[in-house]
Protein backbone atom coordinates (compact mmCIF):
# COMPACT_ATOMS: atom_id res chain seq x y z
CA UNK A 1 0.00 0.00 0.00
CA UNK A 2 1.59 3.66 -1.21
CA UNK A 3 1.32 6.79 1.32
CA UNK A 4 -1.40 7.87 -1.35
CA UNK A 5 -3.28 4.89 -1.01
CA UNK A 6 -3.04 4.56 2.89
CA UNK A 7 -4.12 8.72 3.21
CA UNK A 8 -7.31 7.69 0.53
CA UNK A 9 -8.28 4.94 2.74
CA UNK A 10 -7.98 6.65 5.83
CA UNK A 11 -10.15 9.65 4.59
CA UNK A 12 -12.86 6.87 2.87
CA UNK A 13 -12.56 5.58 6.72
CA UNK A 14 -13.48 8.95 8.07
CA UNK A 15 -16.30 9.12 5.54
CA UNK A 16 -17.99 6.70 6.79
CA UNK A 17 -18.01 7.70 10.24
CA UNK A 18 -19.12 11.27 9.47
CA UNK A 19 -21.33 10.04 7.75
CA UNK A 20 -22.67 8.15 10.65
CA UNK A 21 -22.71 10.62 13.38
CA UNK A 22 -24.82 12.99 10.45
CA UNK A 23 -27.45 10.26 9.97
CA UNK A 24 -27.95 10.18 14.01
CA UNK A 25 -28.26 13.74 13.82
CA UNK A 26 -31.04 13.41 11.56
CA UNK A 27 -32.46 10.19 12.88
CA UNK A 28 -31.86 8.95 9.43
CA UNK A 29 -31.99 4.51 10.31
CA UNK A 30 -32.02 3.64 6.83
CA UNK A 31 -28.85 6.38 6.07
CA UNK A 32 -27.24 4.73 9.46
CA UNK A 33 -27.64 1.33 8.30
CA UNK A 34 -26.29 2.33 5.03
CA UNK A 35 -22.61 2.61 7.22
CA UNK A 36 -22.66 -1.14 8.02
CA UNK A 37 -21.97 -4.41 5.95
CA UNK A 38 -24.99 -7.13 4.96
CA UNK A 39 -24.38 -9.34 7.90
CA UNK A 40 -22.52 -6.51 10.44
CA UNK A 41 -22.68 -6.87 14.43
CA UNK A 42 -23.08 -3.98 16.10
CA UNK A 43 -22.66 -4.76 20.05
CA UNK A 44 -23.91 -2.01 22.96
CA UNK A 45 -22.28 -0.87 25.58
CA UNK A 46 -24.53 -3.43 27.82
CA UNK A 47 -23.59 -6.12 25.54
CA UNK A 48 -27.07 -6.30 23.68
CA UNK A 49 -26.28 -7.22 19.39
CA UNK A 50 -27.88 -6.35 16.47
CA UNK A 51 -26.95 -8.33 13.62
CA UNK A 52 -27.56 -7.12 9.93
CA UNK A 53 -27.68 -3.97 8.24
CA UNK A 54 -31.56 -4.20 8.51
CA UNK A 55 -31.71 -5.14 12.73
CA UNK A 56 -29.20 -2.50 13.27
CA UNK A 57 -31.46 0.13 11.26
CA UNK A 58 -34.70 -0.60 12.77
CA UNK A 59 -33.08 -0.84 16.45
CA UNK A 60 -31.82 2.57 15.61
CA UNK A 61 -35.47 3.56 14.18
CA UNK A 62 -36.88 2.57 17.68
CA UNK A 63 -34.04 3.65 19.33
CA UNK A 64 -34.75 7.81 17.94
CA UNK A 65 -38.45 7.18 18.07
CA UNK A 66 -38.25 6.77 22.27
CA UNK A 67 -35.14 6.50 24.34
CA UNK A 68 -32.80 8.63 22.26
CA UNK A 69 -34.83 11.36 20.73
CA UNK A 70 -33.31 14.25 20.09
CA UNK A 71 -29.96 13.04 20.77
CA UNK A 72 -26.67 13.34 18.95
CA UNK A 73 -23.54 11.33 19.27
CA UNK A 74 -19.82 12.62 19.47
CA UNK A 75 -16.84 10.50 18.51
CA UNK A 76 -13.29 11.50 18.53
CA UNK A 77 -11.26 9.30 16.56
CA UNK A 78 -8.17 8.13 18.79
CA UNK A 79 -6.61 5.28 15.72
CA UNK A 80 -7.01 4.36 12.63
CA UNK A 81 -4.72 1.25 11.27
CA UNK A 82 -4.93 -1.10 8.33
CA UNK A 83 -3.75 -4.52 9.48
CA UNK A 84 -4.17 -5.55 5.90
CA UNK A 85 -5.32 -4.59 2.79
CA UNK A 86 -9.38 -3.83 2.77
CA UNK A 87 -9.65 -3.61 6.59
CA UNK A 88 -9.58 -0.96 8.73
CA UNK A 89 -9.71 -1.01 12.69
CA UNK A 90 -10.78 2.60 14.72
CA UNK A 91 -10.49 3.42 18.10
CA UNK A 92 -12.70 6.08 19.17
CA UNK A 93 -13.74 7.61 22.11
CA UNK A 94 -17.73 9.26 21.92
CA UNK A 95 -21.49 9.59 23.70
CA UNK A 96 -24.41 10.24 23.12
CA UNK A 97 -25.70 13.98 24.07
CA UNK A 98 -28.78 16.25 23.85
CA UNK A 99 -28.65 19.49 22.61
CA UNK A 100 -25.77 21.91 21.00
CA UNK A 101 -23.99 21.59 24.22
CA UNK A 102 -21.40 19.22 24.00
CA UNK A 103 -20.08 16.53 27.00
CA UNK A 104 -16.74 17.43 28.85
CA UNK A 105 -15.54 13.65 29.10
CA UNK A 106 -16.91 11.50 26.48
CA UNK A 107 -18.06 8.50 28.14
CA UNK A 108 -17.48 5.59 25.87
CA UNK A 109 -15.02 3.66 24.18
CA UNK A 110 -15.63 2.59 20.69
CA UNK A 111 -13.90 0.01 17.89
CA UNK A 112 -14.97 -0.72 14.54
CA UNK A 113 -14.00 -2.91 11.92
CA UNK A 114 -14.54 -1.53 8.11
CA UNK A 115 -13.64 -3.37 5.25
CA UNK A 116 -13.32 -2.22 1.65
CA UNK A 117 -16.36 -3.76 -0.35
CA UNK A 118 -15.47 -5.16 -4.52
CA UNK A 119 -16.76 -1.82 -4.79
CA UNK A 120 -14.27 0.26 -3.22
CA UNK A 121 -16.83 1.86 -0.68
CA UNK A 122 -15.89 0.88 3.05
CA UNK A 123 -18.42 -0.42 5.85
CA UNK A 124 -18.46 -1.23 9.02
CA UNK A 125 -18.29 -4.96 9.70
CA UNK A 126 -18.12 -4.55 13.71
CA UNK A 127 -19.10 -2.25 15.95
CA UNK A 128 -18.40 -2.60 19.83
CA UNK A 129 -19.27 -0.13 22.35
CA UNK A 130 -17.52 0.07 25.87
CA UNK A 131 -19.17 2.33 28.59
CA UNK A 132 -15.29 3.91 30.36
CA UNK A 133 -15.09 3.80 34.24
CA UNK A 134 -12.82 6.29 35.23
CA UNK A 135 -12.20 5.27 38.69
CA UNK A 136 -11.03 2.05 37.58
CA UNK A 137 -9.20 3.26 34.19
CA UNK A 138 -7.04 4.95 37.36
CA UNK A 139 -6.86 2.23 39.33
CA UNK A 140 -5.84 0.12 36.83
CA UNK A 141 -3.26 1.88 35.47
CA UNK A 142 -1.63 2.44 38.55
CA UNK A 143 -0.86 -1.71 38.79
CA UNK A 144 -0.76 -2.25 34.70
CA UNK A 145 2.17 -2.72 32.81
CA UNK A 146 3.34 0.53 31.17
Amino acid sequence: MTQDDSTDDRAAVLAVLHELTQAWARHDADAFGRQFTEDAVYTTFVGLQYRGRQAIAESHRALWARYLRGTRIADEVLDVRFPTPGTAVVLSRGDTTKGDRPRRTLRKVQTYALVRGTDGRWLIAAFHNTQRKPLLERLTARVAPP
